[in-house]
C-alpha cells in the first residue's frame, strides 16, 4: 500500500459485527508513500499504522 498525507484509510472489522475504523493519514513515515502511517481516526485517536490485508484506502471521486 502506498498513500499520501490527507488520504482516508479504512481498517475493516476482523469479526462479524465489528465496525470498520476510518481515519485520515496525517503523516507518512516510510519512503515513497510506504508505511508506517500516523493516522488520526474519526473518533479522535491517533495511532501508528502498519496496514495489513484488513486495510484499504478510501477512494473519492
Amino acid at each position: 500500500m502506498r498513500a499520501t498525507v490527507g488520504e482516508r484509510i479504512v481498517i475493516h472489522g476482523k469479526n462479524v459485527g465489528s465496525p470498520d475504523r476510518h481515519g485520515e493519514i496525517a503523516e507518512v513515515r516510510g519512503n515513497d508513500g510506504d508505511p508506517p502511517y500516523l493516522v488520526k481516526f474519526d473518533d479522535g485517536h491517533e495511532s501508528l499504522v502498519f496496514p495489513g490485508p484488513d486495510c484499504s484506502l478510501e477512494r473519492t471521486g
